[in-house]
């Protein structure tokens, strides 16, 4: 949807009116808040909407700071720092502490204040948006007309606000897969607020959430079982580090059912009953479908300001997040480019700058980190081998690594550290980096911003280590692990 970049906007109002707001924004999420805050530092007049806080979210709940901080992200790894307290007690005795009698776990504790992190995050984006100058209104929004926005409130009341631009940063929710008995299922943002905690989960899924959730539950004591439908989990990451995230699940004990669906739940005295696809029954106290997330746009009426969306709900944009209807702005996960919740930050903050800064600048999305926060956890930039290879018109040279952290010769935890650098053998450009292990989104926070200066190996191999580090390992990876042609297949080696 090429089109002139028109930074003054669309459609002059009526000769004698004017619009209320310069901008208004419907959802409070990462994208938009970012998005409200910077185009009223830049002098707009701006309001934006966004439903009643509540920790699991439905068609009349929501809260200021969006899924990321309420629902996903922030308690998600907080619940992972507990979870990872039982390997951490496990490794101390090698050290020398003597732990005596049982250690207890205290789920409604660690939930208590996993809530009340929330809650104070949730007005801590309120008083940033008040602060900045933006109006609150407290309602679902849904477009009129492409400069028209309508809040209902959940007693039918409505009222209807003008805009010179409207964005809509709504983000995504979780979806269920349709089954007999798909009612007896949870979806993350449950999960994230269990009363009890589960002694035997079931997992459906092989992505970020699910791996996590994992991750979670294994951690505090559960038994878990993790179906999804490939031969590994993380589909879309580099094939090797998916095998390494793989094979320390199961190390840590989560039971993995690879090429797995399941297809009816029931529910029994003695908990849920789950059959799979392959006949395999089972008993779990909590079913967790994570199996992905649809862009959040059924309820905004979209086509009465002319729209577009595809075939899932995304919203269509331009490179500059214009949607079909020149007035009508969109970012984050509504949008489905990348759904990350600094990418949605990104996108806002070029918005601003586009719309109201005077400085048409377009989201970047080369070389964006990202971490998956099982444990231990997986993080990554740039390209992975097999995207590398697509991607290449030469050789591409393989560096890894992988060693047992100094913490584990001591704990004698069987769980290596795997490091891998993904190199242009032409321009000896860095494309892309992996790991897995302790600190891994620590460290590869560093290693982007290397990748987006455009370092290469050499880079890379004069800069001097912090010893003793895992980090250090990036920049002491001389020996080559192999050479791949686009021609040939990846092949994993760890």
């Amino acid at each position: 949807m090429a089109r002139k970049m028109l930074v003054d906007g669309e459609a002059p109002v009526a000769d004698g009116e004017a619009y209320d707001y310069d901008l208004f924004v419907i959802g409070a999420g990462s994208g938009g808040v970012r998005g409200s805050r910077t185009a009223a530092s830049f002098g707009a007049k701006v309001a934006i909407c966004e439903l009643p806080f509540h920790p699991i979210s439905s068609d009349w709940q929501g809260g200021h700071g969006g899924t990321c901080v309420i629902r996903g992200c922030v308690p998600k790894k907080i619940l992972v720092y507990g979870s990872s307290f039982r390997g951490e007690f496990e490794d101390a005795k090698n050290f020398g502490w003597e732990i005596n009698g049982d250690i207890n776990f205290n789920w409604k504790k660690l939930l208590e204040n996993k809530t009340k992190e929330i809650v104070r995050l949730n007005e801590v984006h309120q008083r940033i948006i008040a602060n900045a100058g933006v109006t609150m209104i407290e309602g679902a929004g849904s477009l009129v007309d492409a400069h028209t926005v309508e809040v209902s409130q959940p007693d039918g009341s409505k009222q209807r606000y003008t805009a010179k631009h409207i964005l809509i940063a709504t983000g995504s929710r979780a979806q269920r897969v349709n089954i007999p008995g798909k009612e007896l299922a949870i979806t993350s943002d449950e999960a994230l607020s269990l009363e009890e905690l589960p002694k035997r989960a079931v997992i459906l899924g092989g992505g970020y959430i699910a791996v996590e959730f994992a991750s979670i539950w294994r951690g505090m004591g559960a038994e878990v079982d993790l179906f999804y439908r490939r031969e590994l989990p993380l589909r879309g990451f580099d094939d090797e580090m998916r095998a390494v995230v793989a094979r320390n699940l199961e190390g840590r004990g989560i039971k993995l059912h690879p090429g797995t669906n399941l297809s009816e739940l029931s529910k029994t005295d003695d908990g849920i009953k789950v059959v799979t696809d392959k006949g395999e029954e089972l008993i779990a106290d909590v079913v967790l479908f994570a199996t992905g997330r649809t862009p959040n746009s059924q309820r905004l009426n979209l086509q009465a300001a002319g729209v577009e969306v595809d075939q899932i709900g995304a919203i269509k944009v331009d490179e500059y997040s214009r949607t079909s209807a020149p007035s009508v702005w969109a970012v984050g996960d509504v949008t489905n480019r990348i759904n990350l919740t600094p990418v949605a930050l990104m996108e806002a903050t070029c918005f601003t700058k586009s719309v109201f800064g005077g400085q048409p600048v377009k989201p970047d999305y080369r070389d964006v980190p990202c971490a998956v926060f099982s444990i231990p956890p997986l993080s990554v930039v740039g390209l992975s081998e097999q995207q590398a290879l697509e991607e290449a018109k030469g050789d591409i040279l393989v560096f890894t690594s992988s060693f047992n952290p100094m913490k584990n010769s001591i704990s004698k935890r069987q769980e290596k550290t795997i490091m891998k650098l993904v190199v242009d053998a032409e321009t000896d450009k860095v494309l892309g980096a992996s790991m897995c292990g302790p600190d891994a989104p620590e460290i590869i926070q560093g290693i982007a911003v290397a990748l987006k200066c455009g370092a290469t190996k050499a880079n890379f191999d004069s800069t001097v280590g912090i010893h003793p580090s895992a980090a250090e390992e990036f920049v002491t990876m001389r020996t080559l692990t192999r050479r791949v042609s686009p021609t040939s297949k990846p092949k994993t080696n760890l």
